[in-house]
């Protein structure tokens, strides 16, 4: 079956290997980056490549509110349901910066920017018999959280920035998956650990190579389309298999205490 599927930072690595599987597939493909003609661009090659006429490039800057409120309100606007969001944006900061808004870059792209995105999205998802969503996380995963230290207040690393907010995706998937439970709504939440793939952001963070992009794009592309894994939800998944992730992360408060902040931040 043809779905309709948005894949967040798909101008570049992982993000963009996986749209063209998609397309190649003859799924509808909304693509979203941050730098408006490279996304036109290659939104046009992939359409041409594949033979799929229906391929859209959306713009937002993840680290602004009102692009991503902006962002999810033309995909309202423009489609009348959404099977998949595929939330594979993400970055590694090689420095502390704090946006005009007052947020950390890390905690604001690699989390609030996908709690704030999933949920204006929410009710467009559930307009699709069997809506997912997909979060991308890592095996980099911390295996515990500081709540007064969210923003990077009291001291701030490298990867101790990236690891924690890894853990905040899968927290965030945990919780959404409870909720969905809780409604008996058809639509379902994963995440999962691409693999130690060869991108820009594993040579700048780690200085090392790994898995072709293909490879890295498998399990997204497994958990946005493949039939087995309908009905499947509040997972985290490696190699297109559920896997355990931290012990921490299956602790229900700390996922409740990580939502009722981010909504109070966000809202």
């Amino acid at each position: 079956m043809k779905k309709t599927i948005l894949v967040t930072g798909s101008t570049d690595g992982i993000g963009k290997e996986t749209a063209f599987q998609l397309a190649a597939m003859s799924h509808r493909v909304i693509m979203h980056g941050k730098r408006e003609p490279v996304g036109q661009k290659l939104a046009k090659d992939i359409s041409s490549k594949t033979g799929n006429s229906d391929v859209f490039y959306y713009n937002a800057d993840l680290s602004s509110f009102s692009d991503i409120h902006s962002l999810a309100d033309n995909i309202k606007k423009d489609f009348t349901k959404l099977d998949v969001l595929l939330n594979n944006a993400g970055v590694f900061m090689n420095e502390k910066i704090i946006l005009p808004n007052g947020f950390e870059m890390t905690f604001m792209v690699n989390h609030l920017a996908v709690f704030v995105l999933t949920l204006d999205l929410l009710e467009l998802i559930k307009q699709s018999p069997e809506g997912r969503i997909v979060v991308t996380s890592s095996m980099a995963q911390s295996s515990s959280i500081d709540f007064n230290n969210l923003n990077g207040e009291k001291y701030w690393d490298i990867y101790n920035a990236y690891a924690v907010s890894k853990l905040e995706n899968i927290l965030f998937t945990y919780k959404l998956d409870r909720l969905l439970r809780s409604e008996k709504s058809n639509v379902t939440a994963n995440c999962l650990h691409p693999g130690v793939i060869s991108t820009k952001l594993l040579h700048a963070g780690w200085g090392i190579g790994g898995g072709s992009l293909q490879q890295g794009a498998a399990t997204s592309v497994y958990l946005a389309t493949a039939e087995n894994a309908e009905g499947i939800s509040g997972k985290y998944f490696v190699n297109k298999k559920p896997q355990k992730s931290v012990a921490f992360s299956y602790d229900n408060k700390a996922q409740d205490k990580l939502w009722q902040i981010s909504n109070e931040l966000t809202s």
